[in-house]
Parts: C-alpha cells; structure tokens; sequence
C-alpha cells in the first residue's frame, strides 16, 4: 500500500494511514535510533468496565496466550529476540507495547496482531490471573505507604459518576467470578481494529512497515466497535473532604484536587503551566513555600490524577500532594497549597521570566521523557487514542511556548474558582 512518491520523511515527522478494517496506524521513523518500538493502545480502560478491575484484569490475560500461540509464546518471543515488552491500563486506554533490535520489527507486528485476533481465556488462566492481580494490590496499595494515593484514593472524593470515581485496581471481591463468556463479551465489545491504534517508532523504513501492518494486520476483520462510554460529570459546588487512616503511613498526608480543563485544549495547556509554576521541583512555588522556607511539608503538583498529563480524556484534575513536616497538620498544608494557586490568579501574581522558566523546564521534561523510542510509540498510540492526535508527541513542546502570561493567569483564576476535593490521609496511630 503506497505512500506515495514524495521523498522520505525527516525524523520526527509523523505519518498516519487507517487500514480497511478501521485500524489507525501511526508511523515516526527515526533512522538514528537502532531499535523500533511497537504499541497498540485500545480505546478501553476503567471507565469501560462493568465491575471494578476488570479492564486491568483483561490486559493480563491478552498475555495468556491466543487462538494460535500457547501461553506466555509472546514473552518468549520478544526476549528471544532481545526485546522487552508491558502493558499498561488507565482510565480511558490500554496500550501493549515492546521495544526490539529494528529486524524483529515484523516478528512483533505479528504477535500484536495475533493479540487483536483474538485471546485464549480459560478458567484456568481467569483464576491464575486475578491471582496475579492480587498481588499487585497487595504490593502496590495495600502493602505500601500511601498507596493508590492519590490515583485511585482521590477520585471518590472528586468524582460523583461510578465510571470515574471507582477504584480502577479492583479487589478479590469485584473480579470474582469472571468467567470465559463475559471475557469474550469484552473483547468482542473493546477490542475492535477500529477502536485501536497501532504505532511505530523508531528505525525502519516507512513504506515497508505500512507493508507489514497490512499483512498481518489487514486481514483481521472490521467488527462494530461498542460506541464509547460518556461519563460526564458536574462540576463541584462545594469542597468535598474525605479522611482515609493508613496503617503503613509514617506521617499525614494530603492531596488537594481541582478539576481542570478536557485535556487537549488551550485551556488544558494553560493549566499544566499553572501546575509547572506550583510543582517545579527546583523553583516552583509549593517547594519554596512549603518546603524550603516553611519546612511545612514535602509538596508535589501532579498534571493529571495518574501523573502524566494527557493520559485520559475529560473530566481530568490537577493535583497537588504533600506528605506533613512534623508539626503541621494537613489542614494547615491544604490551605498553604491553595493560597499559592489563588497568588497566581491576580495581577502580578507571576512574572515573565517566572513563566519563561516553567516552559523552559515542561519542554525539557517533555523532550526527556519522550526520548526513549518505546516512550514516543506509547505516546503517539495514546494520545491518537485519546484526543486523536498522535501529533502531539512531537508539537506539543511548540504548543506550550505559544501559552501567554493572560491564559496562564486566567487558568489559575478558574481552578482556583472550582471548588477542590481534599483527601487527608492519617496515619492509624494519629500523627507523629
């Protein structure tokens, strides 16, 4: 399937082509990097699912093996090849990516290709892996300090809808009694051509890897794809608190929540220069407050509940967190933290070289964390998934520097009008 006659693409440059069956195939080439990396995101993840969990349970048991290949062949295959390969769930997408010396390209073209065929799901495998689930609850929420906090112990508090509020991690309880036939229900309902993207980065040739993704991907037939599930939300008219007591914590804790605007809009892209001007880990303004010059707490300011902005669709929060310094109390940090975001909605409020700074430092981040090969291909998967622009891997930098001191400001005034979600968490023996 031609590209056409134009010269071969500058590295960076992305290229998009959709197969017959409805399948999104984003291509970055980049002949300086020696290895490819693969990624196909899927239109799914918490907010899909009918019981807390199970999105997440599915993306195990796509590695259980398939309809062709026996159980755990991809994993075999991969390192075979000298590659290494995951997956990850969040709220709105599931990505499977890899990362290969550049010839195993087509081998890991097939093996995703199999995976959106269709899985082997037995009992067998579903009690096997809500096992293997469990433990990863119990190793990264339960049985740590904080954990979960604030991805998944926060939104109950910010969040009315079911969809966004539950615990996307699931419990023994929830993922009980999956069976086979509801498996295949979701696969047949989410894990369509159409509802997928299909990214490739790094060192290979353009029109050949378009070659391959017809070859082995092209024959899988178009399916209706199950129309994606809206989970509007009403924004908050009054502060909403929770207390949680964790037994593992060794001081109290806070995360304060302001919902933000749908990611993807100028809006959104003045709010993340908000959260660079407050969480800047060398000059931002809780560190300087809180932390150098109060010894109140130790602060972060995240883009997004999960860490990574862009990594859902709306309705999206901005979140600070902060573990308390001896002698003070999470009250007294929330209100620390909310008055550096009012400071910033008023004349004055920043400078120009403040703001200059905070771009500086988001771009520079940005470069650092798409600069993997595996990175950009996760990327540009999720984020055509999500928002249908895949481009943003690479424009997004450019974007950035095109947010002015007046739609920063205007950002700040707005989260700062909205009334936020505090989750405390306690220790269980009260503070230190």
């Amino acid at each position: 399937m031609p590209l056409g006659t134009t010269a071969p693409p500058a590295p960076g440059q992305l290229l998009r082509h959709r197969l017959g069956n409805g399948l999104t195939v984003v291509l970055l080439p980049d002949p300086e990097v020696p290895a490819v990396a693969v990624a196909v995101a899927y239109d799914v993840g918490y907010r899909s699912e009918a019981r807390p969990g199970f999105a997440h349970l599915f993306e195990h048991l796509m590695f259980q093996g398939s309809s062709t290949l026996p159980k755990l062949a991809h994993a075999e295959r991969v390192q075979a090849a000298g590659g290494a390969f995951n997956a990850v769930t969040q709220r709105d997408h599931t990505c499977y990516y890899q990362v290969v010396p550049a010839e195993a390209l087509e081998l890991v073209l097939f093996l995703e290709a199999d995976r959106m065929r269709g899985p082997r799901v037995t009992p067998e495998t579903i009690a096997n892996q809500v096992a293997v689930v469990a433990e990863e609850i119990n190793q990264n929420f339960l049985g740590r300090p904080y954990g979960g906090f604030p991805a998944f112990t926060l939104p109950p508090v910010l969040f009315h809808e079911e969809a966004n509020a539950h615990n996307g991690y699931g419990d023994t309880g929830t993922l009980s009694g999956v069976t086979p036939e509801e498996c295949e229900r979701f696969f047949a309902d989410h894990y369509t051509p159409g509802s997928a993207v299909l990214a490739i980065s790094g060192a290979f040739d353009p029109q050949h890897a378009l070659d391959l993704a017809e070859k082995h991907f092209g024959a899988l037939p178009a399916r209706p794809r199950t129309p994606r599930r809206d989970c509007p939300e009403r924004l908050p008219d009054a502060e909403r608190t929770h207390t949680l007591t964790d037994p593992l914590a060794p001081a109290a804790a806070v995360a304060v929540g302001w919902r933000c605007p749908a990611p993807g809009t100028p809006e959104h892209l003045a709010a993340l220069l908000v959260a660079a001007l407050l969480g800047d880990p060398q000059h931002g303004r809780l560190r300087r407050t809180l932390v150098r010059d109060g010894h109140a707490a130790q602060a972060a300011v995240l883009p997004s509940l999960t860490g990574q902005a862009f990594d859902a669709r709306d309705p999206e929060a901005l979140v600070a967190t902060a573990v308390c310094a001896p002698g003070s109390t999470p009250g007294q940090v929330a209100d620390l933290i909310r008055h550096q975001l009012d400071l910033l909605a008023v004349p004055d409020g920043f400078n120009e070289a403040e703001l200059a700074r905070a771009v500086r430092r988001l771009r520079a981040a940005w470069y650092s964390e798409t600069d993997p090969v595996a990175a950009r291909a996760r990327r540009a998967a999720a984020f055509d998934v999500l928002l249908g622009r895949a481009e943003l891997v690479t424009e997004l930098p450019r974007l950035l520097a095109t947010v002015d001191a007046g739609q920063v400001r205007a950002a700040a005034e707005a989260l700062a009008a909205c009334p936020p979600a505090v989750l405390t968490v306690e220790p269980a023996g009260g503070r230190p």
